[in-house]
This record gives structure tokens, sequence and C-alpha cells, in this order.
């Protein structure tokens, strides 16, 4: 409790900051050992030199929020009042220093921010085709798996990750997060007992969000890039990766977060669904599904999954 308490406190006081801080930030500057670092106050705080690039706040604000995720509170939504931009924007101050939707120019942050979305937006989504507004429109519709059919309990991680008795591990978050283990490691990650308390999640859209960009800014496994760096240029292939049909861009994000759940697949509707979120987000915050780049780096049909998850499981 002494956790949920602090972080209201933090959220009360990045939204007051947030509030006032609509116009851009002029950065601190200082040079170390030849190389220009940046501090632009609490979005994007720590001396890094990803604080001296646009940061979020200077292309994505709260009417484009609002745009993206036109129905979330609309009377058959599942998460009424939960999601709103100041969640998205309080976490997101947490890693623009590492280079969240700061990494490059303008428009390449943009499209970062898009394709995180993009990824939140499907995952969320209980928008269907003849729904009001289109099927993209009904992104951060949940907050949670609704009915789960399990508790999501692996006893293969008791000693690591036991699991507390009458606590379900079902999906939670921005990303849906499953199984006790999974919940484990993010909450060793952030200093949080999710793995006693996993309806954290559902109690604070900041921390849902935060676990969501802290799942994107990290490998899911060692000796893998994480989807943030293989959609910012990161990354660099290696012979198997090319092997493996693996290339830099918003394809690979996917293999990355899902592996052969939605990868190596063809041409599979859970894909396409992505896929279709993230260039409908490239529109409506004016970037243009055009600069999304060709079909192949696109998709990941054709690549072989970074990891294969047992027929049970679902991911993270």
């Amino acid at each position: 409790m002494e956790y949920s308490k602090w972080l209201l406190f933090y959220t009360m006081a990045m939204m007051l900051a947030v509030g006032k801080c609509q116009e851009s930030v002029k950065p601190l500057v200082k040079m170390v050992k030849g190389k220009k670092l940046c501090d632009k106050g609490w979005e994007c705080k720590g001396w890094s030199k990803y604080c001296c690039n646009h940061t979020i706040s200077d292309y994505f604000q709260t009417y484009q929020f609002e745009n993206l995720f036109a129905k979330r509170n609309t009377p058959v939504a599942h998460a009424i009042g939960f999601w709103d931009y100041h969640s998205f924007i309080t976490a997101a101050a947490h890693y623009q220093p590492l280079g969240f939707g700061t990494t490059g120019e303008k428009l390449q942050n943009m499209k970062e921010v898009a394709a995180f979305l993009g990824h939140v937006g499907s995952k969320t989504s209980c928008g269907y085709g003849v729904a009001t507004g289109g099927p993209l429109a009904w992104g951060l519709c949940y907050n949670k798996e609704m009915s789960p059919s399990k508790v999501y309990c692996d006893d293969y991680y008791k000693y690591t990750y036991p699991c507390t008795p009458g606590v379900s591990y079902h999906g939670r978050g921005a990303l849906p997060i499953y199984w006790n283990y999974n919940y484990g490691e993010t909450g060793d990650a952030l200093k949080v007992d999710l793995l006693n308390h996993p309806e954290y999640l559902e109690d604070n859209a900041t921390l849902a969000f935060q676990t969501a960009i802290w799942r994107w800014m990290t490998p899911v496994k060692k000796h893998q890039p994480s989807a943030h760096d293989v959609f910012a240029g990161n990354w660099k292939p290696t012979k198997n990766d090319t092997l493996a049909k693996r290339v830099p861009g918003f394809g690979t994000t996917m293999n990355v977060l899902y592996g052969d759940q939605v990868c190596g697949q063809g041409d599979s509707d859970s894909m396409n669904n992505i896929i279709s979120h993230y260039l409908y987000y490239l529109d409506l915050m004016g970037v243009g599904r055009e600069e999304a780049g060709p079909h192949d780096v696109l998709n990941c049909e054709e690549q072989e999954p970074f990891s294969v998850s047992p027929s049970s499981a679902t991911s993270s």
C-alpha cells in the first residue's frame, strides 16, 4: 500500500507539471567528454543525449491521444475513465531519457510512439467490423482480461516467482501481462510487488502504461533485441537474423513481443490487426501511413520467430 500512496502522489505531481508544460521546454545543456547531454525537467530528466531531442509532449499532446482512443470512454467500453494522456506521459517520462520517443529526429520519434501505441491499441481493443467509428477507434477499451478461464500459475517457477494463493495472473495492463513469472519479472524491474498484487495494473493507469513501456524497451530474453531497438535502428541483424528474414522495423517488433504467436504464421488476422492500428495511428498523428515503409518491413509473416511458446502459454 505504501507504493500505491507514493504512486498516487507522484502521478498528481506529474499531472500538474504536464498541465503547465504544454509548451516546449528549453533543455539545460552540458558537455561531458565532448558529448552534448541535456536535462529537460520533469519529462526527460537525468542528463541524457536523448533529452536534447524533441520529447514526446512536443509532438504528441492530449488532443492527439483523444483522437487515437476516441471510443475508450463510451458506455460499452470496459475501462471507462481509466486511461488518459496524463497517465501515458507520466509513464513515458521514465523512459524518454533512455530513448523512448526521443531517439532520433521528430518524424522517427513520432513513428515510434505510433508503433508502441499501435500494439497497445490492438491488444486492448473491443472494436469489431461494424463498430461505431470503425474497428480501429476502440483501443484502450480494456485494462484487464474479462472472465479469465484460468489463473495462469506456472509451478515451474515456484522457487523464483511462486504464485500467491488466491491470486490470478490473467492479462492486465496496456500490453497485457500473463503468468506469475511475467508479473514477477516485471515487478522486480519496476520495484513494485506485482507478484503479490497484480491488481495494481488495473488500479493505476500510469503503472499499467509503465509496465508496457518497460516491455517495449527491454529484451524479452538475453541476446535478443528489444522492440525499441529493432524499431529505432539500434539493432544490427546478424547473419542468422538475415537468414530468418528478421529485419529492422515494425514487423520485427511483433516478433520480439509475441514470437510464434503472431510471426511466421503467414498472412494472419492477429498480425494484420496490429499493423492496421499502427497505420491508423500514423494517419491520425499527421505522419501518414506512407511513412511506415514497405510491406516486408511492416509484417513478420515469413520471419522465423525469436521465441517459440509452449502451446499452453500466453505472451506477456
